[in-house]
């Protein structure tokens, strides 16, 4: 995920946290980067990247699916992606999270027809391979891949999984056996005891707190719960398909009729979305590991929504400061001072208001320069424009990643997805260039001052109590929390 170089000071106020008590950099201050040698220049141009991407083929099904063909004749394979809005985790009950994640990985492993080896056995011998898979996001996805003269073959059997899910009791009791050892396992990882802990303070009781199932709901779902969700979220209404490869749009759009005509409508509504509880104050929150030998931070707060207009603008922001090897925070923290082996930063932009974040592991005993330095980056980017070259290089490498992009024909079916799923304009990717090309240094920092506002920012540690307490408090209020996830009255 997601560091500068002024010593920022942070006051505590009426007993909560002001963050917003940073001290801006002093005038005329250097560049973060300046000093760092830069290796192996490269001839650049600064002309601006002008595509016009292919566009795939497009039309609505009876049952509401909708269908995108992109043609490539260049190699004899044809991928697909199905996707179901509503049939994602944020649509878990409160009581079982992790309920669509169970449900996407059961529906893999039998069907009414088939059982699971039969269907590992086909697809050997078909060289394909099928995915049914459903994060914390809004939506579930199943996703194929085959030579296509076998693609009418791996949809039947993708219809039968998507749609005949057994949901047998053996493979239910297999799959909590061996998923209840990696949840176990995965609260022994303190970055992930971070990102939770972020999630929470930054989303509260919003759907996007969870980041994962909890061992109690695995132990608590039954078959009845499986086939409840599958029968209410799994229907066409509002889904696409997306379809790249050796394959016309009529032979396509004739094999998905034909394969999926048992998919009928629900007359179910669009799957309803709505945006967290807007933060109106700094936090600091603790999760203590007597003995740890590094410290995991996490500092952000709450962003955009994709089809924000500050999108763009954001997506350079980020850039600069964490957006790889090249970002401030790697080269401060990481070749400059050498607390980490790496730190960055990330922005996320779903449907609802999303957020960006930063964060890197310090070894424990330089956990307070290390956040002090973090902070001080964040602050920076409020309080001081751009460089000139760090801009023109940050954009140049956002530009040419998407130039190379383009040579993958479901990278392009991806692009037409991601329009489709938020509803942007035709042109929107013909223009990204254009867009990216056109982000000031003036506008990156209004957007830091207004999203990375510190009156806002949350601050995340895991670490040893015993090193990392105190430093905390020089912040202002913190609180504690138990590897589990509950409040603790003192640490």
């Amino acid at each position: 995920m997601h560091p500068s170089r002024a010593f920022v000071a942070v006051a505590l106020i009426a007993g909560s946290v002001s963050i917003a008590a940073q001290q801006p950099p002093a005038p005329n201050q250097p560049s973060p980067t300046q000093g760092v040698v830069k290796k192996g220049k490269v001839p650049v141009s600064n002309d601006i990247l002008k595509v016009k991407l292919p566009k795939p083929s497009e039309v609505d099904l009876p049952n509401g699916i909708h269908l995108m063909v992109l043609e490539d004749h260049r190699l004899p394979q044809v991928s697909f992606q199905i996707f179901i809005p509503g049939a994602g985790g944020y649509y878990d009950p409160a009581d079982l999270p992790g309920l669509a994640g169970f449900v996407a990985a059961l529906a893999r492993e039998g069907t009414a027809s088939r059982t699971s080896e039969q269907i590992s056995e086909q697809l050997e011998v078909m060289a394909a391979n099928l995915t049914v898979t459903a994060g914390t996001g809004m939506e579930a996805t199943v996703a194929g891949s085959c030579l296509s003269d076998q693609v009418d073959r791996l949809l039947e059997i993708a219809a039968d999984v998507m749609l005949h899910p057994s949901f047998a009791a053996e493979e239910l009791a297999r799959y909590k056996q061996r998923t209840r050892a990696q949840l176990t396992q995965q609260r022994s990882n303190p970055g992930f005891l971070a990102a939770e802990l972020f999630n929470r303070v930054v989303y509260g009781t919003h759907p996007a707190s969870r980041i994962a199932p909890t061992a109690a709901s695995l132990d608590a779902v039954t078959r009845d719960n499986l086939a409840a969700f599958h029968r209410a979220r799994y229907v066409p209404d509002h889904a696409a398909m997306a379809i790249a490869g050796d394959i016309s749009p009529a032979d396509a759009r004739k094999l998905v009729e034909g394969r999926l005509t048992a998919w009928s409508k629900s007359a179910s509504p669009p799957p309803a979305v709505a945006d967290p509880a807007e933060l109106t104050a700094p936090k600091i929150a603790f999760i203590g590991r007597p003995n740890s030998v590094q410290t995991n931070l996490i500092v952000g707060t709450q962003a955009i929504s994709r089809t924000s207009p500050d999108y763009d603008v954001l997506q350079v922001m980020n850039k600069v400061i964490g957006g790889g090897p090249t970002g401030r925070l790697f080269i401060h923290l990481r070749e400059e001072k050498g607390y980490t082996y790496g730190a960055g930063s990330g922005l996320s932009a779903p449907m609802f208001r999303g957020d960006w974040s930063a964060s890197t592991s310090v070894r424990s005993e330089v956990t307070e320069p290390a956040l002090r330095d973090l902070l001080a980056e964040i602050a920076q980017l409020r309080d001081q424009p751009v460089s000139t070259q760090e801009l023109a290089d940050a954009k140049r490498s956002m530009i040419a990643s998407f130039a190379l992009s383009l040579e993958s024909p479901t990278q392009l079916l991806n692009y037409a997805v991601t329009r489709w799923r938020y509803k942007l304009a035709a042109n929107y990717w013909d223009t990204y260039p254009d867009r990216l090309s056109a982000v000031t240094a003036d506008e990156i920092q209004a957007a830091a001052r207004k999203y990375l506002d510190a009156r806002r920012l949350q601050i995340v540690a895991v670490g040893d109590p015993a090193r990392v307490a105190d430093v905390l408090k020089k912040l202002g209020e913190v609180e504690a929390f138990d590897t589990d996830g509950k409040r603790v009255s003192s640490f």
